[in-house]
């Protein structure tokens, strides 16, 4: 289990790594003026000298990379060209907004999808198993802005049971910050819980016919506690992998949803910088993105460990 952790984290360290190498290489080695971009092709010469000073852009690639991650190892981000302020308060105010609404879309997809797949699969063939397969295929097929303006006619405008957009803060209250994040989630987590069901199904009907479930059965175990104590815990491996890659998405989703709600998330900062050129924002916040991703991916490995104990054969 060891050796398992430790490989596990030393992928970790080595994919940040080349996260960090191919972000750098985009915005800053590449042909292209960061300067130029930042302020335009209009601005004078002087004034794209003096940014590309400020922003060490005068001193080598190797150099200003490595101060750039010596940076981030210490919390120093830089400071942005916009909102001339150090980046990393920036994105810790917006994190507080996405952080919570990818957590909730992943807990609310979760719970969603994992029932609805179980329940398809103990009655395939039948009308609830069509039912929640056509829940699924809308799902699919209908994105999740969409979802969202749709949860906002019905419940904010129609029913005017939650708030249609903004943020009022955590100072406000958890209860009135958590209703402005109840819609958002939602719009987040139909799309991925149609994913989550359609793979449970198919995990819960593979273990369904496994020899030691057909065994347990004959024994004169009941079929629920069979489907709790076999099934579900078998069946949730391949599940937990999907769950993982999920939260890529839930994050790549947030960027329109915050947009459409008007959340001051990260997801809209990144969306802002890139209208605005503010290159040192966008650098980092996507470096954040991706290591987000990454630590859970990390996660979900050792939740896998967790689920099925039996030792790892690395190859």
């Amino acid at each position: 289990m060891l050796t398992f952790l430790a490989r596990r984290i030393l992928g970790l360290i080595l994919t940040l790594f080349a996260v960090s190498l191919v972000v750098f290489l985009v915005l800053e080695v590449l042909p292209g003026d960061v300067a130029e971009i930042m302020l335009g092709t209009e601005a004078r010469e002087d004034t794209l000298a003096a940014l590309r000073t400020q922003l060490g852009l005068d001193r080598p690639a190797h150099v200003r990379y490595f101060a750039w991650i010596g940076g981030l190892a210490t919390g120093d981000l830089g400071v942005s060209h916009t909102y001339d302020v150090p980046v990393a308060g920036l994105m810790a105010e917006r994190l507080a907004v996405t952080a919570p609404l990818a957590l909730m879309a992943f807990a609310l997809s979760t719970l969603i999808a994992v029932p609805l797949g179980m329940f398809a699969a103990t009655r395939r063939g039948k009308l609830g198993d069509y039912g929640v397969m056509a829940f699924a295929q809308a799902g699919l097929a209908i994105p999740n802005f969409w979802f969202a303006i749709l949860l906002i006619l019905v419940f904010a405008v129609w029913l005017r049971w939650l708030p249609a957009g903004g943020f009022p803060g955590w100072d406000a209250g958890p209860v009135a910050a958590l209703r402005a994040l109840i819609l958002p989630a939602l719009a987040l987590a139909l799309t991925e819980a149609a994913i989550l069901a359609r793979v449970t199904r198919s995990a819960v009907l593979e273990t369904m016919g496994e020899d030691y479930v057909r065994t347990a059965r004959s024994k004169g175990l009941g079929w629920r506690p069979v489907m709790w104590r076999h099934v579900l815990r078998n069946a949730l491996i391949p599940v937990t992998t999907i769950m993982g890659l999920q939260f890529a998405f839930l994050l790549a989703g947030a960027v329109i949803v915050e947009n459409v709600f008007t959340l001051p998330g990260l997801g809209r900062l990144v969306l802002q910088a890139i209208f605005q050129r503010d290159v040192i924002v966008v650098k980092d916040a996507v470096l954040i993105l991706a290591g987000m991703v990454v630590v859970v991916n990390f996660l979900v490995d050792m939740l896998y460990a967790a689920i099925d104990p039996r030792p790892k054969v690395e190859l």
